[in-house]
């Protein structure tokens, strides 16, 4: 595993783990003599794809875009790549792959480059940061990236939760898209399913029927976990009252608690009653009560 302090960095963000080096002259070589420090320039051509990168997905129309952003700007950040064993002037991609792929649509010759001595699994772990932290993996590809740390490095839940920066609540919700049957996969895959839309389906009976229903009618978020909140009913219709059990959460609240989750990044609880109620938010970290503290000061 990554040592403590690039793990820390790690939570910070990208730009945290390169942004810590100063930025070499405009021609500065771009030579592995110049040693792991700064900035540089590197051919294209040097560069090549991880095929451990956990996204998968490079939409034609937004590959087009940031093409004629690089034509008229340039590559604005630098891409984090690594030496490649044994080769010469080759380098494998750590982050950064759709502004190499799109540079070279733009027609640039070379590109900006961190170069940075990464193991497989400190290369692992900065790809899946990185496309969080974009917002580029589509959310069976961040699904798929923390299987990969698990199944291969021996993760746990809650050291994926402090390397990614994310809570546990929200890793173990991701994990659960992996259950789901494969043609609903597809689907979220090509965008015709939203990750809440996913989420909700996994507790119920029969997801691929559900999944077919919702792309042919359109429905959101809120009508599929209506469909689970009576699915749930059926299942307690053998009580006395033949309703719910007492205590359940009504779809509003949990769809609620999970809009509140995903845009904190940390568990969040409510209850409510007749006469009020509380909102609890769960943190694991100083770093996360950090963040919670500043927006509630706005």
């Amino acid at each position: 595993m990554a040592d403590s302090g690039a793990r820390n960095r790690l939570g910070r963000g990208l730009a945290a783990l390169i942004g810590d080096v100063g930025e070499p002259a405009p021609d500065a070589p771009a030579t592995p003599e110049a040693g792991n420090r700064g900035q540089r320039r590197l051919p294209v051509a040097y560069l090549r794809a991880n095929p451990r990168n956990p996204r998968k997905s490079f939409g034609a129309a937004d590959l087009d875009d940031l093409t004629a952003s690089i034509k008229e700007k340039g590559v604005v950040q630098p891409i984090l790549v690594r030496p490649v064993a044994n080769a010469t002037d080759v380098y494998e991609i750590v982050a950064g792959e759709r502004r190499w792929r799109a540079a070279q649509k733009a027609g640039l010759h070379d590109v900006p480059v961190v170069i940075r001595e990464l193991s497989d699994k400190e290369a692992l772990e900065v790809a899946i940061v990185e496309n969080v932290q974009r917002q580029d993996l589509n959310a069976l590809e961040e699904a798929v990236g923390y299987q990969q740390l698990i199944d291969e490095y021996g993760y746990s839940q809650v050291q994926l939760a402090d390397v990614i920066g994310k809570s546990r609540p929200h890793i173990a919700n991701t994990l659960r898209l992996l259950k789901l049957p494969e043609p609903v996969q597809a689907y979220l895959r090509e965008g015709k399913l939203t990750a809440g839309h996913a989420r909700a389906l996994v507790t119920l009976d029969d997801p691929e029927a559900a999944a077919k229903r919702i792309v042919e009618a359109g429905m959101s978020v809120r009508d599929v976990e209506q469909i689970e909140g009576a699915g749930r009913k059926k299942k307690t219709r053998g009580d006395a009252d033949g309703g719910a059990p007492r205590g359940a959460k009504d779809a509003d609240t949990r769809a609620l608690e999970k809009s509140l989750s995903d845009r904190l990044g940390l568990a969040v609880s409510i209850d409510h009653g007749a006469h009020g109620g509380k909102v609890t938010v769960t943190y694991k970290t100083l770093e996360q009560l950090d963040e919670v503290c500043k927006r509630l000061r706005g």
